[in-house]
């Protein structure tokens, strides 16, 4: 007997005790209590929104197809997205809301109105306030302020819109992080991502609709929530690929199976999901089904599409890319391969902005300048890189992080911190959009003269989910998913489109 034959053999007899298995709660459903038992199960499966009625949300779900591309609400400006999340909160102070009166406050005791009746993660008693630790000038047509961190960046500052004013009501990063990419400050809700790719499908049948790629060492603090599907069906989930070694772990084929041997194994699997949904008809079946089709394409499309090496020098010298090696320039390189090849959403998690001065590289004169330095390059370059492919304009960048810091330093359990550093702060933070129909050279929103509250052009996440899904074609008070008997929608019961940055 061939080595075909034999795995054959194997997979037939998993599938016979599958059956068996199937039917013990065929019995169960369908003849125990009059088949009442099928009918709750029937209910169950119609109330998790696999059949959301075409009034609610015109992009029904295929769950044979579950990636197929679909047409928007109405012609979006961007097909794509590059959201680059700096986890752990930047300092707006040292890199984009220059500040020269805080610099006047430079370590004397912060007021009490600043401190009575707020929340802080980390500050007690009455610590000292601390003016900007960089140099500011002005730079482009608008003459748009932007750090010394940030050399490269200034060159290109009339390619994007600085939002100054975006405020969270969540202080801890888990949460914050959560809220902001799923609208949401609690786990079960679908990321931003898998809304994107569950209303748009993807136009690369052979790579994922939605892909993660990490870097600084360690996942956000909400872990692998932040790029999960929730209550979406499953498929919608972002698949997490890797810059060093294998770009999706367990892509390759165990020793002593070949291509054909595994086509084999996709193909018997698949033939007892489909007799499981004849018996089920639940879609995530159906999902399954074309989730193990996406892996066996992958093992082709995805080394391919991760390998930077065949870059040309000049693209490498552009972004500051270190092949071989996991880092934020080789991944946002890789973004850009990616949104070449149709992927429809691409995260970027950057772990280690949060500067509590506890440490040297989590200071501000430190480990700030540090973090600055890695990111500057990589993103300027690649806004002009897309510019260049002609690919900024249908493409949406996002940069930012979860909330801002604090224009007093810490001072944890009421003592001075050993290096400078700065609390988590909800009342402002900056981000910035770039390409997909954004305004360019715009700076929206304004803080008071020491950074601390935003007295104009407040925005919150929900704002910007609704602005990036306005980008995309989506009403998003209207791009909804029924589940467990409520519409549930990415900006929750609020968010406006920021108009302002909107071309």
């Amino acid at each position: 007997m061939t080595r075909n034959e034999l795995h054959n053999q194997r997979l037939v007899k998993e599938a016979q005790a599958a059956a068996i298995r199937q039917v013990t709660r065929r019995h169960f459903l369908k003849e125990s209590a009059m088949g009442f038992g099928a009918l709750a199960l029937g209910s169950l499966m119609g109330s998790c929104g696999f059949g959301a009625s075409e009034s609610s949300n015109p992009n029904t779900f295929d769950p044979a197809h579950p990636l197929a591309p679909k047409m928007p609400m109405f012609p979006g400006r961007a097909k794509s997205v590059i959201y680059l999340h700096m986890a752990g909160a930047p300092s707006q102070l040292e890199l984009f809301d220059y500040k020269p009166e805080l610099m006047k406050l430079d370590g004397q005791l912060c007021p009490r109105s600043l401190l009575e009746g707020k929340r802080f993660a980390f500050i007690q008693g009455v610590p000292k306030m601390m003016g900007p630790q960089a140099k500011f000038a002005q730079y482009g047509e608008n003459r748009t302020w932007v750090s010394e961190l940030l050399p490269h960046f200034s060159t290109i500052v009339d390619e994007v819109s600085i939002l100054k004013g975006v405020t969270t009501d969540q202080f801890n990063h888990g949460p914050a992080q959560l809220l902001m990419q799923t609208g949401g400050a609690r786990l079960g809700r679908p990321s931003m991502g898998a809304w994107v790719t569950y209303g748009l499908g993807t136009e690369n049948q052979n790579l994922p609709g939605f892909v993660v790629l990490t870097s600084g060492g360690k996942f956000p603090d909400a872990g692998k929530s932040v790029w999960g599907s929730g209550f979406l069906p499953s498929v919608y989930q972002g698949v997490q690929c890797r810059s060093e070694g294998e770009p999706v772990l367990f892509i390759k084929d165990p020793e002593g199976m070949d291509r054909d041997l595994r086509r084999a194994s996709i193909n018997a699997i698949n033939q007892v999901n489909e007799e499981e949904y004849k018996e089920y008809a639940d879609p995530e079946i159906l999902s399954r089904v074309s989730q193990y089709e996406m892996a066996y394409k992958m093992q082709i499309s995805v080394p391919e599409v991760m390998n930077i090496n065949d870059e040309p020098q000049y693209i490498h010298e552009m972004y500051g890319t270190q092949p071989g090696k996991a880092c934020f320039a080789n991944n946002v390189l890789l973004a850009r391969k990616l949104v070449e090849k149709g992927v429809r959403f691409i995260q970027l998690y950057d772990w280690g902005w949060d500067t509590h001065g506890t440490a040297e590289n989590s200071s501000i004169d430190v480990g700030l300048v540090n973090k600055s330095r890695e990111v500057d390059k990589p993103i300027t370059a690649l806004i002009l890189d897309l510019k260049q492919r002609g690919l900024l304009e249908d493409t949406l960048v996002v940069w930012g992080g979860e909330f801002g810091r604090t224009p007093m330093m810490e001072n944890r359990n009421g003592k001075p911190n050993p290096f400078k550093g700065r609390d988590h702060h909800v009342e402002a933070s900056t981000m910035w959009m770039a390409g997909g129909g954004i305004r360019k050279g715009v700076t929206y929103g304004e803080t008071d003269e020491i950074g601390y509250y935003t007295i104009n052009g407040k925005v919150t996440p929900h704002d910007i989910q609704a602005t990036v899904l306005n980008q995309l074609g989506f009403d998003h008070e209207k791009f909804i998913f029924d589940f467990q008997g409520r519409p549930f929608r990415l900006t929750d019961v609020s968010g406006k489109v920021i108009q302002d940055i909107v071309s």
